[in-house]
C-alpha cells in the first residue's frame, strides 16, 4: 500500500490515549493530560503514515511487545516539545555572567533540555563574553532526549531571522552568514561550537554520564511536564552535581517551594544550591 493511499484511523480513543500516556511516562517521566490528546493524535498519526501503520493499537502493540526497537525513540521525539530561542528568558544571562565573574577558573554549565541548541549557545556566548574563550575544550554540556532536535544543534544552522535579538556584535563574533541559496541561514562559528559537547540523555536514566560537578544546571521548561515525585528526585539529583553555591535555572511557570531541598530560590526562577558539600 502506497503512503498517499493510506487511511489513518480518524481520533485517538481514550484507552488508546491512556496507553500512550502510560508509555511515555514510563520512558520519559512526561505527565500528558487529555487536554492533549489532539496534539498526541496529530504527532503520532505521521508517525503511523512512515511506518504504514493505519491504526493506533497496532502501532502501540508494536512498542509494547519490542521494548529495545527503534521506534521508542521516535515515539519519544514526536511528543516532547521543543519551543526554544536564543537568550530566552533574557533575565538568567546576567545572573549567570555575574556568577561566572566570581567564580572564572573552569566554569562548567550542563543544559539539560538543549532542544535545537539555542540555549546551550546563549550560554556559550555570555561565558565567552564574560570570561574569554574558550581555550581547554567543551565547557557547556548540552543534552537532550530528542535525538533529532540534538543533530540540529550540532550543525549549528538557523535562520538568519533567528538571530535578530541578538546584537551586531554578537551576530558578528558567532555567526556567519550564507551565501546565494543559503543566504536566509547563518552557522554558528566553529570556536563557539567546539565549546559544546552534545549527547543524549535521558533525565529518568538511573545514571548520567556528565562531566559534573557544574557551576550551574539549566533545566528551564521541563519540570512542568513531571509529576511532583519525579520533580523531587531530580532536584536531589542536580544537588549532588552542583559545585557548592551553583545554580539552577528553571522556568519561568515553575516553582517549587518547600520541596527543593538543598536549594533556595534566588529570584526570578533561579536557585542556589543552599547546602554546604
Amino acid at each position: 500500500m502506497t503512503r498517499h493511499k493510506l487511511r489513518i484511523q480518524s481520533g485517538i480513543s481514550d484507552k488508546e490515549l491512556e496507553t500512550v500516556s502510560q508509555l511515555i511516562y514510563q520512558r520519559a517521566g512526561i505527565v500528558l493530560s487529555v487536554q492533549k490528546r489532539d496534539m498526541v493524535y496529530n504527532r503520532l498519526s505521521r508517525r503511523l503514515r512512515d511506518l504504514g501503520i493505519s491504526t493506533f493499537s497496532e502501532y502501540l502493540n508494536d512498542l509494547k511487545i519490542n521494548p529495545n526497537s527503534n521506534e521508542w525513540q521516535s515515539f519519544i521525539n514526536a511528543l516532547t516539545t521543543n519551543l526554544t530561542s536564543f537568550f530566552r528568558e533574557s533575565y538568567h544571562f546576567p545572573i549567570l555572567a555575574e556568577h561566572a565573574r566570581k567564580r572564572r577558573a573552569d566554569y562548567k554549565i550542563w543544559c539539560t533540555a538543549a532542544s535545537t541548541g539555542e540555549e546551550p549557545i546563549s550560554a556559550a556566548i555570555t561565558l565567552n563574553e564574560t570570561l574569554g574563550k574558550s581555550i581547554s575544550g567543551p565547557r557547556i554540556w548540552a543534552t537532550d532526549i530528542d535525538t533529532e532536535v540534538l543533530s540540529k544543534g550540532m550543525a549549528g544552522v538557523y535562520r538568519l531571522s533567528d538571530i535578530d535579538n541578538l546584537s551586531a556584535e554578537q551576530k558578528r563574533n558567532y555567526f556567519m552568514r550564507g551565501t546565494g541559496t543559503q543566504e536566509s541561514r547563518v552557522k554558528v562559528r566553529k570556536e563557539l561550537l567546539d565549546s559544546i559537547h552534545y549527547e543524549q540523555l535521558n533525565l529518568l536514566n538511573s545514571s548520567w554520564d556528565v562531566p559534573a560537578p557544574f557551576d550551574a544546571i539549566f533545566c528551564r521548561n521541563v519540570m512542568i511536564y513531571f509529576d511532583q515525585k519525579t520533580q523531587e528526585h531530580l532536584l536531589k539529583r542536580f544537588a549532588s552535581l552542583l559545585k557548592p553555591g551553583g545554580l539552577l535555572f528553571t522556568g519561568h511557570s515553575e516553582h517549587f517551594g518547600p520541596m527543593n531541598g538543598a536549594f533556595r530560590l534566588l529570584g526570578q526562577s533561579v536557585y542556589v544550591l543552599s547546602q554546604e558539600k
